[in-house]
Order: structure tokens, then C-alpha cells, then sequence
């Protein structure tokens, strides 16, 4: 894989070219910037930016101000290679909280899609219907530690308006769900976002993380997506990497709270 070639491709499919991510959100560009704009359930935030010294501290401002205007909290997701080479710490110094660092991680599809059954007596099945949701929510919340309103929300409301776009699923041990995933597929780019997947900490090690990443490969690949991206944690890179993921760069959130 050339890293760089994909690194520039994902930034122009899925950054300066970002699309809505749900129903009623809406994309706003600048020269310098794009922004994702949404209800307050949902991700508000800077997903692009092409700054240098001069600029920054006025277009960081500049967001501050439209955010909170709303009453949004809201991220800015900043990759390793963008400029100004301290844009995080310009982010810092206007008050936003810097979160752990991830690392961007991308596959070929098709490399993906072949074998990583799950283990024996889980199965793996779509959520499609409210039921569904709340088995991937509860999940999420068991593996994370973390709150599953907006979750439900996004999937909620991506399952009604456009649920070709979204695809969720969950690992089940007998009627127990033991792990959950969810594939996010922008009509028009090459690169389907794996997002969420957890395992709950009794069933870790076993494989059904493996499993997760595999089914949905298979769904991206026949939908005629190349590639595949996560925002993989310091726990599922090294998984990933196994797997043949490769490191492109680094995303980490600073997040502005009104």
C-alpha cells in the first residue's frame, strides 16, 4: 500500500470532501475549512482544515464563535500531519480539551472479507429494528463504560432515513449479546468507516472482535467500497495491525464544550 497516496485519497473522500453523516445534518465549507453541522445529539465539528501560522488563530475563533452560537459542543478532529505544525496546542490555548490520541488505520476491503468465523456458538446478526439498536447500545455501553444515548440516537435516525448508509450489528452467545460493530458507507467514497466495535470483557480474546471486523468487510466489499478506515485506541490497534491494517497517521479529538 502506498501510505501517502491513501493518506491524500482519504483526505480528499472523507475531509475536504466530507458528506452528511445522518438526516438533517449538513456540511459547510470555507477555503480554509469544513465543518459538520447537526442537532445536538449528534457529532458537530472541524473535520478539515488547511492553516498556517497567520490563519489559524483567527479560523479557530472564527469556529469557536459559530459553535457556541448554536449552543453545540463541538470537536475538532485533528490529524498528525495538518498545519500549523502546533495547531493542538493553538486548540489548548483557546480552551478546548484535548482527548487520547488514535491512530488512523486502513485495509484493503477485499483483504478483509475472507475467514475470522466467529467463535463457536456466537452468531452475528443485523441490527435493523429498535430491538436491535438496544443490544448494540448495551454493548457499547458494558465494553466502553460509556453512554449509549447518542448511539441510539445516530442509529435510530440513520435506520429510518438512510439505512443504506449505516449497518449495524451484534455478536450473540445463545439471546446474550457479547459484542456489537457498526459500518458507515458515504454514497460515492472509497473508504467504509468501521466504528464502535467492543466486546464485552468476558468474551475478549475469543475472537469476536476478529469476527466483527471480517463480516463487515465483507458487506463494504460487496457494496463496492475499496477500502476500510478506523480511528483504532491504543487496545485495537495492535489487533488491527495483526490483521493487516496499516497506520497512516494519527486523530486526535479537541473537544470545545459550551
Amino acid at each position: 500500500m502506498d501510505h501517502a497516496a491513501v493518506l491524500a485519497l482519504y483526505d480528499r473522500d472523507m475531509r475536504a470532501g466530507a458528506r452528511p453523516d445522518g438526516p438533517g445534518a449538513r456540511v459547510e465549507r470555507a477555503g480554509a475549512w469544513v465543518r459538520h453541522v447537526a442537532d445536538a445529539r449528534s457529532w458537530n465539528g472541524v473535520l478539515w482544515s488547511a492553516l498556517d501560522d497567520t490563519t489559524a488563530d483567527a479560523v479557530i475563533a472564527e469556529q469557536i464563535a459559530y459553535f457556541t452560537g448554536l449552543g453545540r459542543d463541538f470537536e475538532w478532529k485533528l490529524y498528525g500531519h495538518d498545519l500549523p505544525a502546533d495547531l493542538g496546542p493553538r486548540l489548548a490555548t483557546a480552551g478546548f480539551a484535548r482527548e487520547p490520541e488514535e491512530t488512523l488505520m486502513v485495509a484493503e476491503a477485499a483483504d478483509m472479507a475472507g475467514g475470522a468465523e466467529p467463535p463457536e456458538g456466537v452468531r452475528i446478526v443485523p441490527a435493523v429494528d429498535r430491538a436491535g439498536v438496544d443490544l448494540v447500545v448495551a454493548v457499547h455501553e458494558r465494553a466502553f463504560g460509556t453512554d449509549g444515548t447518542r448511539l441510539r440516537h445516530r442509529l435510530l435516525a440513520g435506520l429510518a432515513a438512510a439505512p443504506d448508509t449505516v449497518v449495524a450489528v451484534v455478536a450473540l452467545a445463545g439471546e446474550e449479546p457479547v459484542g456489537a460493530a457498526r459500518l458507515e458507507l458515504v454514497p460515492g467514497a472509497r473508504f467504509a468507516g468501521l466504528w464502535g466495535g467492543g466486546t464485552v470483557e468476558a468474551w475478549r480474546g475469543r475472537g469476536v472482535y476478529r469476527a466483527l471486523v471480517a463480516h463487515r468487510a465483507r458487506v463494504a466489499a460487496a457494496r463496492g467500497y475499496r477500502y476500510l478506515q478506523v480511528d483504532a485506541s491504543a487496545m485495537s490497534r495492535p489487533v488491527l495491525e495483526r490483521l493487516g491494517f496499516h497506520p497512516l497517521t494519527t486523530t486526535t479529538p479537541y473537544v470545545y464544550g459550551t
